[in-house]
């Protein structure tokens, strides 16, 4: 396992351990009655959360966490997103090895006769089962402190015992508050009301840094855009390679993740648990605006058909309000959000604030197939043999280049005047490119832009959470 825990943890770590190995080894044999199969069966169950913990640590850097359980029900409804990190080859092997030994286990052991009798299986089941509850209250009543540094927690308490008190602390709700709540009860004075539109540009960062052999021109309606700019930089995100609405949340809320304790790793999860958050969408929307959504895939995905009405917006716009027409590659197309976003400020009469979501560039990357303009539109010198998801990734960049300068041209021919926010959500998943050239921090690029000449040009870094306080305070809306 990858971290691998430390074997000199807490007593009460390894009666959290040994507690739920038992106790689901009791459920299982209560069920079926083949003890030697329940226990394969339960270790085959760990073997598997160790399978996708090292998958999702080489992916993107961090442990398997409890938050992640819906992992395993979204790989079902959108396997494209997930299998293929662990590996097409693995996941049918996976599934044939368990129906084999299904097949075999059960045929070859049969269910005792004395199976729910006190003095025969039955009673040794209870047994078991006291124990593991026993174990289970003892480990609980220590509640081993977290950190929510899961490498940290992993090392110190195990991987069981930290998904344990991570999913323990997952039934706190929330109690800290957005500064949006603040502003909600402050008299907006401003009687400036320009359309805005924010882009959560779906794995955004500039790889030129990365390898040198990167043309210059990738990112030329970009670097324009920057020039212009109100204020541009590099943001700090809490987001590595994916996981998405980390990032999404950290700028609706400007709530700081670490902030949110074990919230952090899924904060859309306790939205609709019941707790109740402002945004930039509510507060704009109290001032007059009217607040839309875009986000070209299924609108479940994450419950933001639940999360976004709670956060302020009048409208959302998921895949059902494009056509496959419209994609490039495996998803929508960069093109087809930047017209979605057009036509909803022509079509809108008074204020409004769209916050698109992009989808094109998402991985997995490796999934897609190299062509030969690729190399000549990507890069000004060859790339080594491992460099394909570069090479796909600066396919779908260039059209993540091509929608900021779109977006330039039509929002300057706009009478009223408009504010762009535009930032990265995390970095490409990239291990054999990263393994090569070094793996990146985690920043990504943003800037505020208006479509009106401006006098100062700011550079200056910020923390995801800072991002819409800091572009409403630019546009004189705070």
């Amino acid at each position: 396992m990858t971290p691998r825990p430390s074997l000199f943890r807490s007593s009460f770590a390894w009666m959290l351990h040994i507690g739920l190995w038992l106790f689901v080894y009791t459920l299982l044999v209560l069920c079926i009655g083949r003890p030697w199969f329940s226990g394969l069966a339960v270790n085959a169950f760990f073997l598997v959360l160790v399978l996708v913990n090292n998958a999702k640590v080489h992916a993107l850097q961090e442990p398997f966490v409890f938050q992640d359980y819906e992992y395993f029900t979204d790989a079902i409804r959108h396997p494209r997103l997930y299998i293929p990190f662990l590996g097409w080859t693995k996941f049918v092997l996976a599934i044939l090895v368990s129906v084999l030994s299904i097949l075999v286990l059960i045929w070859g052991e049969p269910a005792p006769d004395r199976r729910f009798e006190v003095a025969g299986q039955l009673g040794g089941v209870l047994v078991i089962g006291c124990v593991s509850l026993i174990l289970l209250v003892i480990g609980n009543r220590a509640f081993l402190p977290v950190h929510f540094q899961p490498r940290r927690d992993i090392l110190v308490i195990g991987f069981i015992a930290s998904m344990w008190r991570y999913a323990q602390e997952a039934n706190q709700m929330p109690t800290i508050t957005s500064p949006y709540d603040v502003l909600l009860n402050v008299k907006n004075k401003s009687e400036v009301r320009p359309h805005l539109v924010a882009v959560q540009s779906e794995s955004f960062f500039d790889p030129r840094s990365l390898f040198s052999g990167v043309r210059a021109d990738t990112l030329d309606e970009f670097d324009l855009l920057k020039q212009e700019a109100l204020m541009h930089g590099k943001v700090a995100v809490p987001a590595w390679g994916a996981n998405t609405v980390r990032t999404e949340f950290s700028f609706l809320s400007a709530i700081d993740a670490d902030e949110l304790g074990v919230h952090q790793f899924n904060p859309y999860r306790a939205l609709t648990a019941g707790w109740s958050v402002s945004s930039i969408a509510s507060y704009l929307k109290k001032i007059g605006y009217r607040t839309v959504c875009i986000h070209p895939y299924p609108a479940t995905f994450y419950q933001r058909n639940r999360v976004y009405p709670n956060l302020g917006f009048d409208e959302f716009v998921d895949i059902r309000g494009f056509s496959e027409l419209q994609r490039f590659g495996p998803y929508i197309s960069d093109a087809a959000v930047t017209q979605k976003i057009i036509e909803v400020l022509k079509q809108s009469a008074t204020p409004i604030f769209v916050f698109a979501i992009t989808m094109e560039n998402h991985g997995p990357l490796h999934l897609e197939k190299v062509e030969e303009d690729d190399l000549l539109l990507g890069y000004k010198s060859p790339p080594p043999e491992d460099f394909e998801d570069l090479t796909i990734y600066l396919r779908h960049l260039r059209n993540a280049n091509k929608m900021a300068g779109n977006l330039r041209r039509e929002l300057k021919l706009c009478d009223s005047t408009v504010g762009l926010c535009w930032y990265g959500d995390h970095v490409p998943i990239m291990p054999s490119v990263y393994k090569d050239c070094g793996t990146p921090e985690g920043d990504v690029d943003f800037l505020f832009w208006l479509n009106r000449p401006v006098e100062n040009h700011i550079r200056q870094d910020l923390e995801s959470h800072q991002l819409s306080l800091t572009w409403l305070k630019l546009m004189k809306l705070i």
